[in-house]
C-alpha cells in the first residue's frame, strides 16, 4: 500500500513536473511571439492594408496591440516609440470570440496600464465580467463596479474607450466620468434589442457579444447619441462569421455591419431627427469628428458620397471564401454609397 501511494503521489509530481514545464514553454514562447508581433508590427499593417483595401481606396489602419497577462510595461513604451500603435486592446479572458488569451486578473497587470498612462497610449475595453454566476444581460453593468471603476481612479490620466457600449448603467458611467472615458456604440445596439433576438424564433445572426439588451438600454443608448455628447463616437464591432459557425448549436458571436455601415448609422439617425437635416450635421460629428478628438489626430478630410436610393440588403455575402448573413438582411436600406473622394493634401 505504501509502495502504491508513493507511485500514486510520484505520478502526480512528475504531472506537476510536465505541466509546469509546459506551462513555462507557454509563458517563454508567448513572449517571444509578443515580441515578434510588436517588432513585426508593419508586416502586420502591410498585411492588412495589401489583403483588405481596394487600390481606389485610401486606408491607414491605427494599429493596437492584444493585452494579455505576459505584457509588460516595456512592451508599451516600445510600440508607443514605434509611433503606429495607438492604442491597447483589453479583452477579459474567454469574454467574447478570441479572447482565451485575455487578461485574466485585470489588477495585475496595472503596471501596464501605468506604463500607457505615462506614455498616452489609449486603453479599449471590451468591458464584461466573465464570473458565470453573473447573468449574461449584466456582464457590463458588473464589470463597471467591479472593474472600471476602480481603474479610472487608480488611473486618472489614462484615457479608456469603452469599446460597444449597451447599458444605461454603461452611458451613465461615461458621462459621469472625467474627459479622458469615452465611448463607442455600435449601429445595431441602436437599432435593436433583445427582443429582436428572439422574433420568429431565436435567431442566431442577432447574437454578439456584448450581448444585445433590453429596450430601456437601447433607448439610453439612442439618447447620449442623439444629445450629441461627444464622448460616444462610431465603432462598428463588425464581426463576420461564416453560415455555418452561425446557424449551428453554440453558434459563434458576432454580427456583420461592415457591407453598410454608414446606411446602418444613417437609419438611426434620420429616426432620431426626422425633422429637416439635422441628421446629417449629427452624423457627421459622431462618425467622422468625436471619434478623432478623443483620440487626438486629426479628422480624415477624404469625402464618402451616398445617395438617397433604396435598396435590398442580400441574404449573403461572400467573405474570406465562405459565406456570411449581414445585418438586415433582406430588409431595405434607403441610403448607399455611390463614391468616395479624396483630400489630395493629406
Amino acid at each position: 500500500k505504501q509502495w502504491y501511494q508513493r507511485r500514486v503521489h510520484g505520478k502526480q509530481w512528475y504531472q506537476r513536473r510536465v505541466h509546469g514545464k509546459q506551462w513555462y514553454q507557454r509563458r517563454v514562447h508567448g513572449k517571444q511571439w509578443y515580441q515578434r508581433r510588436v517588432h513585426g508590427k508593419q508586416w502586420y499593417q502591410r498585411r492588412v492594408h495589401g489583403a483588405h483595401v481596394p487600390k481606389h481606396l485610401r486606408f491607414e489602419p491605427l494599429m493596437s496591440l492584444y493585452l494579455t497577462d505576459l505584457t509588460t510595461p516595456d512592451d508599451i513604451r516600445e510600440a508607443k516609440a514605434t509611433g503606429q500603435v495607438y492604442a491597447c486592446k483589453l479583452y477579459p479572458n474567454g469574454a467574447t470570440t478570441n479572447s482565451d488569451s485575455g487578461v485574466t486578473d485585470i489588477e495585475k497587470i496595472y503596471p501596464v496600464f501605468a506604463a500607457m498612462q505615462e506614455v498616452g497610449m489609449l486603453l479599449l475595453v471590451h468591458g464584461e465580467v466573465t464570473d458565470p454566476s453573473v447573468d449574461i444581460f449584466d456582464r457590463e453593468k458588473v464589470f463597471i463596479e467591479r472593474k472600471m471603476i476602480p481603474l479610472v481612479k487608480q488611473f486618472p490620466d489614462l484615457r479608456v474607450v469603452m469599446e460597444h457600449l449597451t447599458t444605461k448603467e454603461g452611458v451613465e458611467f461615461v458621462k459621469q466620468a472625467g474627459p479622458n472615458v469615452g465611448a463607442t456604440i455600435t449601429a445595431h445596439h441602436l437599432l435593436c434589442n433583445r427582443n429582436d433576438i428572439f422574433k420568429k424564433g431565436i435567431n442566431a445572426h442577432f447574437y454578439c457579444l456584448p450581448i444585445i439588451k433590453g429596450l430601456e438600454h437601447q433607448q439610453a443608448l439612442r439618447g447620449a447619441v442623439r444629445d450629441g455628447n461627444p464622448k460616444f463616437f462610431a465603432g462598428t464591432d463588425s464581426a463576420p462569421h461564416p453560415v455555418c459557425d452561425k446557424e449551428k448549436c453554440c453558434a459563434h458571436a458576432g454580427i456583420y455591419t461592415g457591407h453598410a455601415v454608414l446606411p446602418l448609422y444613417i437609419e438611426v439617425f434620420q429616426q432620431l431627427f426626422p425633422d429637416g437635416d439635422e441628421w446629417r450635421q449629427r452624423l457627421e460629428d459622431f462618425m467622422s469628428h468625436f471619434g478623432a478628438r478623443f483620440y487626438q489626430i486629426p479628422p480624415n478630410n477624404d469625402w464618402v458620397t451616398l445617395e438617397q436610393s433604396e435598396w435590398t440588403v442580400p441574404e449573403e455575402y461572400k467573405f474570406g471564401g465562405q459565406w456570411n448573413k449581414p445585418f438586415y438582411y433582406g430588409e431595405k436600406l434607403p441610403w448607399r454609397i455611390i463614391g468616395h473622394a479624396f483630400d489630395e493634401e493629406q
